[in-house]
């Protein structure tokens, strides 16, 4: 598995059917360093929109030999729109919750994955409000205290008409309550208060964004 990395600036980490894409500017070093598998492929950007579908494909396809690529570009914002524009742009936003007393923190698992509880955000709520909002809503945890803003993740998915682009806004957050309620509605079939490691190094599959999240905070 290629390293993990996660959104700071001047690049973005987009993940693509749990792979890698990253888009950077020119002067800012690669976040793989020397470290860069062989299935890694580094390409400079055309300027030609179309071709970031290429390699959007790319990765959809699952293609053993690219697990990860890096678009490199002298101006990263026009990159970045160009890439944004082939998507519908979704927010939503999350938390990392730390229980006061053991410092353990709250995963939930849903679809067979390791996560942290987070949902869409709403029109007109701040992400702030949405991620509280949502850890209550799929954990029933109410009394939370907030904290800083985490780094923000990226990852696309399709439906049948479009593709989504999809940021997710994460915050810190804290808790002195125990009991867990998960919100089965939403397929979430347990939320346990664990210690980041043994999610990490346990059997259970967890996303590889935020497997990139949980390793920086």
């Amino acid at each position: 598995m290629c390293p993990c990395v996660v959104n700071f600036a001047p690049m973005y980490v987009i993940y693509i059917n749990d792979r890698p894409l990253v888009l950077r500017e020119t002067a800012t070093p690669s976040p793989y360093g020397d470290a860069a598998p062989d299935t890694h492929l580094v390409a400079r950007y055309s300027g030609k929109r179309k071709s970031l579908l290429n390699y959007a494909d790319t990765l959809e396809k699952g293609s053993p030999k690219v697990t990860s690529l890096e678009l490199v570009a002298d101006d990263l914002n026009d990159l970045w729109q160009d890439f944004q524009s082939h998507y519908r742009w979704l927010e939503a936003a999350g938390g990392l919750v730390t229980h006061t007393r053991t410092q353990r923190q709250l995963f939930i698992f849903r679809r067979g994955y390791w996560d942290l509880p987070k949902g869409k955000i709403d029109e007109g709520e701040d992400r702030a409000a949405a991620a509280l909002r949502e850890v209550e809503e799929e954990t029933g945890v109410q009394q939370l205290t907030l904290g800083r803003a985490l780094p923000t993740t990226y990852h696309t998915y399709r439906t049948t008409h479009h593709r989504i682009l999809k940021p997710t806004y994460w915050f810190h957050m804290a808790t002195e309550q125990d009991e867990l309620v998960p919100e089965t509605e939403e397929d979430i079939e347990r939320a346990e208060w664990r210690t980041v490691k043994s999610v990490l190094e346990g059997d259970g599959p967890i996303y590889e964004n935020l497997r990139a999240l949980l390793l920086a905070v």
